[in-house]
């Protein structure tokens, strides 16, 4: 093993075990703009605690939002957030007013649901779209932009480095729209903290040489293992996905999310005290069954086009597979690189139970309904 390969293991696995505890996902936000003619009428769901954050709603810092604190800030959310959103229809500017301001529940928590309306001086072939919201505070927030006009649906991903696009009012075409789905999916994946820390639990004994074995381990057969622990995987968070999107399942989303945290608990432990005995690949498949419900309350925030609602998810999906067999692609050389040494040996056993203490807080915050650390 090189040294090179030894730091980057290092440093991939610090980076997903300090994952904030308590985050099923950064910071995201969710604007949509249906265009009609010179109109433009917008919805702009916002995380309460990325404004609390920013603006301190929490005026008597106990800690607890109420109704009363968030309805006596809505001019300041207006003000805050229309200051960091810019429409434009070719160099004309589109002056937004804001409007009324509700309280929805995502499956990360309560969103403020700001309304506002825009007026373009005429019409034009694109809409320009700046964005800056939160990006003094949180390089790593998303804005997840929707687009409607003339009954077809296009999407966009906003970040700091990306704050500026232009959006086409033009229909997209099926690649593009599918193209659109697949960079969301493989984003969900990269910031789902839970289902990655499940996986790679899953995975860290595929290196090891069970003890009824007296060779050593091969690439091959590490191979193989992951691939059955992984297909096994796939196979089952597709098949709910599928099914929760297209309306057929549904279970309530907060028996999902203290499941999955129950799923990454007991995957750890396994890594230290066998539970699944040689099953991994159908532990995989079990609560990969879940995994697929949670995979579809992101999705279901995001929105599906009821237009290509089935290209729509099927780009989703792909995007999930991918951003997961990349992780998967990092993860298997450097382990059968590691696997003999005293790093890896600690990974098994410490950083196991990390995980297991990260998914505890979890369940426990799940299932309670209680914020247990301030992150």
């Amino acid at each position: 093993m090189t040294g090179r390969a030894f730091i980057a293991f290092i440093m991939l696995t610090l980076a997903l075990v300090a994952a904030p505890a308590r985050a099923h996902k950064p910071s995201d936000s969710y604007l949509t703009l249906k265009v009609d003619g010179q109109q433009i009428s917008g919805q702009w769901d916002i995380a309460l605690r990325d404004l609390d954050f920013a603006l301190n709603l929490d005026q008597n810092g106990d800690g607890d939002l109420t109704w009363d604190e968030i309805r006596s800030q809505h001019e300041a959310i207006a003000t805050y957030a229309l200051a960091r959103l810019a429409l434009t229809s070719g160099e004309a500017p589109c002056p937004i007013v804001a409007g009324e301001q509700l309280i929805d529940n995502h499956t990360d928590g309560a969103y403020t649901v700001l309304r506002f309306h825009a007026t373009c001086p005429a019409g034009g072939a694109a809409l320009g779209v700046s964005y800056r919201l939160f990006a003094d505070l949180d390089p790593q927030h998303k804005g997840l932009v929707k687009l409607e006009h003339e009954g077809a649906t296009s999407t966009a991903i906003f970040s700091p480095e990306a704050a500026r696009q232009e959006l086409s009012l033009r229909a997209p075409g099926k690649l593009a729209q599918f193209l659109d789905y697949v960079r969301h999916g493989v984003w969900h994946i990269w910031i789902g903290f839970d289902h990655i820390l499940f996986l790679l639990a899953l995975l860290l004994p595929a290196v090891i040489a069970p003890i009824a074995m007296k060779e050593a381990q091969t690439l091959r057969a590490a191979f193989f293992d992951v691939l059955k622990v992984v297909t096994a995987f796939t196979l089952a968070h597709s098949l709910t996905l599928t099914l929760a999107s297209l309306g057929v399942l549904s279970l309530p989303s907060r028996w999902v999310e203290s499941t999955i945290a129950a799923s990454v608990l007991l995957a750890a432990v396994n890594n230290v005290y066998p539970l699944f005995r040689g099953r991994r690949p159908l532990a995989a498949f079990v609560f990969g069954l879940i995994h697929g419900f949670g995979f579809a309350g992101v999705l279901a925030d995001l929105g599906l086009p009821q237009g290509s609602l089935v290209l729509s998810l099927a780009g989703f999906n792909v995007g999930v597979e991918l951003g997961q067999l990349a992780i998967v692609a990092v993860f298997l050389p450097l382990a059968f690189l590691t696997r003999r040494t005293w790093f890896y040996r600690q990974l098994m056993t410490t950083g196991s139970v990390a995980i297991a203490l990260i998914a505890a807080v979890w369940l426990f915050e799940r299932v309670f309904d209680m914020k247990l650390l301030p992150v």
